[in-house]
């Protein structure tokens, strides 16, 4: 009899923590706000793929944490910092989102980011490239998942110029990130004994790129570097192809490219192209079976922007899941103390600035004939571990390090 009072009492106890802890949901929901580019030059790389990517985690995690459920609004913000800024606030103050997903172009993020730390709420940046983000912009609510312009960098550009192509011009989106890409390129150029030429910079977005690349044909630099992204890379590529661009001897270097912008153009025209990337679909059996289920409810393969939607909400999820709250400061602890290790990233950790290291990966597009089927586009050259792919602490401006030992990465 004893025993059984006692096994009933354990019952009761353990049925009484789990409906405390399922209380310290807010609200009684934990609610997420996706903010992407839908239609625009970033839509095709992020978009409706990332909210796509967004609803898989939730389903994944069967709709509900302790018995609350998650909920999902989402919002075009149209690379406009106002609009993205604006609908981050509304979110907040009316509907009490958690945690905001999904942005895009880095000065949508940069503001978002203010609107998130000043009212205690936590944004995980995919699809942004800027490294400012996690340098002199850090902030204790954002995580920065996939990749920056230090990555990019530190991949395309320390590879082209190893291959002896030490004379750089750049062509650059005019807005936050492409000036990052610019800077952090240049520096691994110059670092490397390479020498920058000169630069010009386009507006964003840019459909006519003819002057442009003939004032880079025109510097005579061995390499034209593209520090744009989406349709502006895409109509650069087209622009110097039909300029003759490689056929005149002078090389390419897309400083980010996607599976999709790849996929646009085609193998005839983009292959042998280098680029860094943070995940491709057919790198290993996990990639494989994510991208798979993920083409089943999209038609495409996924980019690493997309992948990376669907793993930093899983890792959010399970932090919330693991201490039973919502509560800001209680996720991210958990977040920064457990591992990444799902089909993105092995032994992935968070740091201090919010930058989530971990492997990169440097890609050669495939020529036609070496490809299998519609999205085999890449094949990998080599593995950057995370501790040479990102920015060191001992390098770093973010205030949240400031005066601690800087000697780990």
């Amino acid at each position: 009899m004893k025993l059984i009072k006692n096994i009933i009492s354990c019952t009761l106890m353990t049925a009484l923590a789990a409906t405390t802890q399922a209380g310290q949901i807010s609200d009684d929901a934990i609610k997420v706000g996706f903010l992407s580019d839908m239609s625009g030059p970033y839509s095709a790389s992020s978009g409706p793929g990332a909210l796509e990517a967004a609803k898989m985690a939730i389903d994944d995690m069967g709709g509900m944490i302790h018995g609350k459920p998650i909920t999902l609004v989402h919002a075009d913000d149209q690379n406009k910092p106002d609009i993205g800024s604006s609908k981050a606030r509304e979110w907040i103050d009316t509907d009490n989102v958690d945690v905001i997903s999904g942005s895009v172009a880095s000065s949508v993020t940069l503001a978002v980011t203010k609107v998130v730390e000043a009212n205690n709420k936590i944004i995980l940046v995919s699809s942004s490239a800027s490294s400012s983000i996690t340098n002199e912009f850090c902030s204790p609510n954002s995580v920065h998942w996939v990749y920056d312009t230090y990555a990019l960098a530190h991949g395309t550009g320390k590879a082209v110029v190893e291959e002896g192509l030490d004379s750089w011009y750049f062509l650059t989106a005019d807005y936050a990130f492409g000036h990052s890409l610019e800077q952090d390129v240049a520096s691994v150029v110059e670092e490397n004994g390479g020498q920058v030429l000169g630069a010009i910079r386009h507006p964003f977005p840019t459909s006519d790129f003819s002057s442009f690349i003939l004032q880079a044909q025109a510097s005579g630099a061995r390499v034209i570097g593209l520090a744009n992204a989406g349709t502006d890379t895409i109509n650069a590529l087209k622009a110097a192809h039909e300029f003759g661009v490689v056929q005149n001897g002078q090389q390419l270097a897309g400083l980010l490219i996607t599976l999709t912008d790849i996929h646009a153009l085609g193998m005839e025209v983009s292959q042998g192209l280098n680029l860094t990337t943070g995940f491709y679909w057919n790198r290993t059996p996990e990639t494989r079976a994510w991208s798979e289920r993920f083409f089943e409810r999209t038609g495409k393969m996924p980019t690493q922007q997309q992948a990376g939607v669907y793993s930093s909400l899983m890792h959010y999820f399970k932090a919330v899941e693991a201490v039973a709250t919502d509560d800001t400061e209680a996720v991210m602890s958990q977040m920064k103390n457990t591992p990444v290790n799902d089909f993105l990233a092995t032994n992935g950790k968070i740091r201090k600035d919010g930058r989530m290291v971990h492997d990169m990966y440097l890609a050669q597009v495939k020529k036609p004939a070496e490809s299998s089927s519609e999205w085999d586009l890449y094949k990998i050259l080599r593995t950057i571990p995370a501790d040479q792919a990102f920015r060191p602490l001992s390098e770093s401006k973010c205030r949240l390090i400031k005066g601690q030992n800087l000697s780990a990465n």
